[in-house]
């Protein structure tokens, strides 16, 4: 830093706070480190008593926390974000869209390993409404070496940190199987709560089958499904390991390629999924979505509805951070259920 008379301090870049007090009015920072010194600033700092000031001497290959600021955001910045100003050597990242927040976690890590540069965002594969904050960035000295900034550039290698995958608009058709429900003796109680799950991502469900717990019928209500255009099956009941629940060998004969049967998730131990080759998916829902607040379905549902092809890898990773609490009052998503990844 450099000492300079505060007249001739326009457009230099203060090095440390400066405090302005009044009795009984006023006492508190004025000017903060990095601000940058506006001729009217310069009757102020006099009235405070500031002939002098300590500003930030430029010396190449520095750059001051604005600059590296903006190097930072263009890092993070895929598509469907938008950034708020710097302040301070800090910017924030918000999501432009009704999405699904997708992060880069290993380049993520790599950054936040370099000296004097920070990245916080939220969680991977986190639904997100237009508006929310998805990540902040800021270098923690008011000046920093070029070099760090170009290591992260390198790092990054011309990827995205963030971005969010906007929702797809799936023709959803469901399946219900049981006997009980298919001869009327109880009432569907499993689809409504699928209905309002889907609302949430402004999905209908265009394709209504119930039919019995009979392997043919719910073969023969799949393929209908599909050849009725829907782009996204569900089939409820019949998903445990009981000698008369079908549905899971049903949907294998459907022609679906399954990728789990079984998730390490609970509530949703039960969970299946499967593509067909056009790659349609289709779930087989535990009764534990029909009962229990937060599930398998809430973290799969999400991925599914942004176009996100999962495999079996990635099901496997659920179970770091896939045990629900059962909390008394369900805050989920805002909870620790499914944040393992």
């Amino acid at each position: 830093m450099k000492k300079i008379r505060t007249i001739d301090a326009v457009g230099q870049i203060l090095c440390h706070d400066l405090t302005k007090i009044v009795k009984d009015i006023e006492k508190g920072v004025k000017f903060k480190k990095g601000h940058i010194i506006q001729q009217e600033d310069i009757d102020v700092l006099l009235d405070m008593g500031k002939e002098n000031l300590y500003v930030w001497k430029h010396k190449e290959g520095m750059l001051h926390e604005n600059d590296a600021a903006f190097i930072l955001r263009d890092i993070c910045m895929g598509n469907g974000t938008v950034a708020s100003d710097v302040k301070e050597g800090k910017i924030d990242i918000y999501s432009d869209i009704d999405g699904l927040l997708r992060i880069n976690v290993d380049t993520l890590n790599q950054i936040n390993m370099q000296d004097e540069l920070m990245i916080a965002t939220r969680h991977n594969n986190y639904p997100v409404k237009k508006g929310d904050l998805l990540a902040g960035t800021r270098v923690i000295p008011l000046v920093i070496n070029q070099e760090k900034l170009d290591v992260a550039v390198k790092i990054a290698n011309g990827d995205k940190l963030l971005e969010v995958l906007p929702y797809k608009d799936y023709k959803v058709g469901i399946v219900t199987t049981g006997s009980e429900v298919y001869n009327k003796r109880i009432e569907d109680t499993f689809t409504p709560v699928i209905i309002e799950k889907l609302k949430q991502y402004n999905l209908e469900v265009e394709h209504h089958e119930i039919v019995n717990d009979d392997k043919e019928m719910i073969v023969n209500a799949i393929k209908k499904l599909k050849n009725n255009g829907a782009t996204m099956i569900i089939c409820t009941g019949g998903m445990s390991v009981d000698p008369d629940d079908v549905t899971p060998s049903a949907i294998k004969e459907s022609g679906a390629t399954i990728i789990s049967y079984g998730a390490p998730v609970l509530p949703g131990a039960m969970f299946l999924l499967g593509y067909f080759e056009d790659d349609l998916p289709i779930m087989g829902l535990p009764g534990c979505v029909m009962y229990s607040k937060s599930t398998v379905f809430d973290l799969v549902l999400p991925r599914i509805v942004a176009g996100v092809k999962l495999s079996k890898q990635d099901l496997a990773k659920l179970g770091h951070g896939g045990l629900c609490l059962r909390c008394p009052i369900c805050a989920f998503p805002h909870c620790e259920f499914g944040k393992g990844v």
